[in-house]
């Protein structure tokens, strides 16, 4: 209520009458924070510039009234000490003057209001909430001697409101001057030294470090390393030489690995008699038609809960093939696995790595078949050397390197390049297509192409258009022309891109209406590629035609598809109800020799599938982590005239 009054607007009796347009005049009034008497162009001595220099920071402050204040707040210590002085004082007044005659009290009480005035200035003061310092006494002691009773306090004054709109105001801060700090040191001492060099004297220093290089290892190699065992029980200290040459254990070693593939053997002797013997008679009833054979099932207990996402037969030990594991799935990414497992010993892994991320995709280098190239969910890159014992990878790209934003999903080696540095490239999502090279001790590298979404550009703020990049799934390099190459999309199309080309496509084929998971040249037929997709189809390619030769509908999704080693016509594929499909196009150009479950239990979906390079059998992956091995029937391999 307090505030609405406030707001109401009373007439002060001298106000101004104007008229409406003198009311709405805008009167604009400029304070500035600068005095204009000061003095100005004052000079300084200035000892750092060794000048006369004027001041630019005069103080600007103008001080018009100052008035040193008597009054006392009464809630504060001072003002509640007077209060109770001046009731103590006034108490034992009134009981001296108790006798005393009526007639005589109006004396009395002026008396007593000259000797103590600041009981009543207290009680006249109380709207004003403050008590007075005996410094203001004297004006009040002349009021209350003529005046028997206290006089009424007056009503408080009220403030008119301003009835006009309103006032800008506008201030400006005081800049502070810069200051500068300087220290000084001493100077750092220095040498002049002279010497002549030539070749003689760098060849000479080098031979002396070897020299003294060699003389060390000999010296490591006289000492015998005397290893000291404290047994627990009874505290006695047991030294004993160790043996010079480490190589017992790696003979124990490779012993027991033998002696391990020979018991793997006695058990699955019935699997691997059919590996090499079994000739299905049956498929000389059937006409065309063909089966799979499974033979073994290779599985390990750390990657139950992880999927089969990349497999590849390395090039030069037949029985050798390396499997990826992670998972396809956004929601449930986590540690990844790499192992290398061999037909002698289904039972257990050669090699097993581990991984933080996913492994995605690998490859087996074609010349130096212990490099394997890996790429992960993350978007990095790494190299495993399989000569090297080592748990971690020889080399591995990072953030500064270079690697992926997204997941990489396939990568591929190249022929060594001119200085004779291994290099292998990879594709992801991100819409990169990299090459990686080993120089030295690190991976270097360089971005060959960007796959521009065709078309598709997005809506960026303030109508800004935004060039979206396209999202590589797969790709494959020519058998024989080493520049060219194919790149499979996320959106379905198939780009046939050159090395030579960073920024343009030599073709682009709309070839699937689903992302493309794989694409693959024929290996004897040079213009001929097969790819496949989620949208259910397999197609054959010829790359100077726009259109597929062949289009195959599997009635599901279709999770890879690989050519076969032998023969240009023969294919198989795996779609994710489980099956294994094999087709050749020799004999039966419109549907498949052999289809068949390869996965027992539901909703298990197989992933992957390769041929093995010399014997007729196929293995293939699923999303529980196991590798089934395939024999093919004699009707899906025959060979051509």
């Amino acid at each position: 209520d307090d505030w609405l009054t406030a707001r109401a607007g009373v007439r002060s009796p001298d106000q101004l009458e104007l008229t409406e347009a003198e009311l709405k005049k805008e009167i604009t009034r400029t304070l500035t924070a600068k005095n204009p008497h000061i003095p100005r162009d004052i000079v300084r001595y200035s000892f750092k510039e060794r000048a006369y220099k004027i001041v630019d920071d005069m103080d600007q402050t103008a001080i018009h009234f100052t008035l040193n204040g008597n009054l006392v707040p009464k809630d504060s210590d001072e003002g509640r000490r007077q209060s109770i002085k001046s009731e103590a004082e006034k108490a034992s007044v009134e009981e001296e003057n108790a006798p005393v005659e009526a007639s005589a009290e109006t004396t009395e009480e002026a008396e007593v209001k000259d000797e103590e005035p600041t009981g009543d200035a207290e009680a006249a003061g109380e709207g004003e909430g403050e008590v007075e310092a005996e410094g203001a006494e004297t004006a009040e002691e002349a009021v209350a001697a003529e005046a028997e009773e206290p006089p009424s306090p007056k009503a408080p004054e009220k403030k008119l409101a301003n009835q006009f709109n309103f006032i800008e105001r506008g201030t400006t801060t005081y800049h502070n001057p810069l200051r500068e700090k300087g220290y000084q040191t001493d100077p750092a001492p220095y040498e002049t030294f002279s010497a002549n060099v030539n070749q003689w004297y760098i060849y000479d220093a080098y031979m002396e470090e070897l020299e003294r290089m060699e003389k060390a290892k000999e010296k490591e190699k006289a000492k015998p390393q005397v290893v000291k065992k404290e047994e627990k029980k009874t505290g006695r200290k047991l030294s004993f030489v160790e043996p010079q040459h480490g190589d017992s254990l790696s003979k124990v070693a490779k012993a027991a690995k033998i002696a391990e593939r020979m018991v793997n053997l006695n058990t699955f002797d019935d699997i691997a008699q059919d590996f090499k013997y079994f000739e299905d008679a049956s498929d000389e009833f059937r006409g065309q038609e063909g089966t799979l054979l499974p033979l073994w099932k290779f599985q390990y207990e750390k990657t139950k809960k992880l999927a089969v996402t990349a497999i590849s037969w390395n090039p030069k030990y037949k029985d050798l093939f390396a499997v990826g594991y992670g998972s396809y799935d956004f929601m449930k990414q986590g540690h990844g696995m790499l192992l290398l497992y061999t037909l002698k010993n289904p039972s257990f892994p050669e090699y097993s790595f581990s991984s933080e991320s996913g492994v995605m995709c690998l490859d087996f280098h074609t010349d130096h078949p212990y490099l394997l190239a890996v790429g992960f969910y993350d978007g990095n890159v790494a190299i495993y050397n399989l000569k090297k014992p080592a748990s971690q990878p020889s080399y591995k790209s990072s953030a500064k390197s270079g690697k992926h934003t997204e997941p990489v999903w396939q990568v591929k080696w190249q022929k060594d390049d001119m200085d004779n540095n291994s290099n292998f490239f990879s594709v992801s999502s991100d819409g990169r297509i990299v090459s990686w090279t080993l120089v030295k001790n690190e991976l270097v590298h360089m971005d060959v192409i960007k796959l521009s979404g065709d078309g598709t550009t997005m809506q960026g703020p303030e109508g800004l258009q935004l060039q979206t990049l396209g999202s590589g799934t797969s790709f494959d390099f020519h058998k024989k022309i080493d520049y060219l190459f194919l790149v499979g999309t996320e959106e379905g199309k198939i780009y046939k891109c050159s090395k030579n080309y960073l920024s343009q496509f030599l073709d682009v084929f709309d070839a699937h209406h689903m992302a493309v998971d794989s694409i693959s040249w024929n290996p004897f037929h040079l213009k001929v590629f097969i790819s496949c997709s989620s949208d259910w189809t397999v197609k054959i390619w010829d790359h100077t035609i726009k259109t597929p030769m062949f289009v195959y509908d599997l009635g599901t999704a279709v999770g890879d598809v690989a050519w076969s080693a032998y023969s240009s016509t023969v294919f198989a594929a795996v779609t994710i109800d489980g099956q294994a499909h094999v087709f050749d196009l020799n004999v039966n150009k419109l549907e498949p020799l052999c289809t068949q479950l390869v996965v027992t239990r539901k909703k298990n979906k197989t992933t992957h599938i390769q041929f093995n390079p010399a014997y007729p059998i196929i293995i293939v992956g699923d999303e529980l982590g196991l590798v089934t091995c395939l024999k093919l029937s004699p009707n899906l391999r025959k060979m051509p005239k």
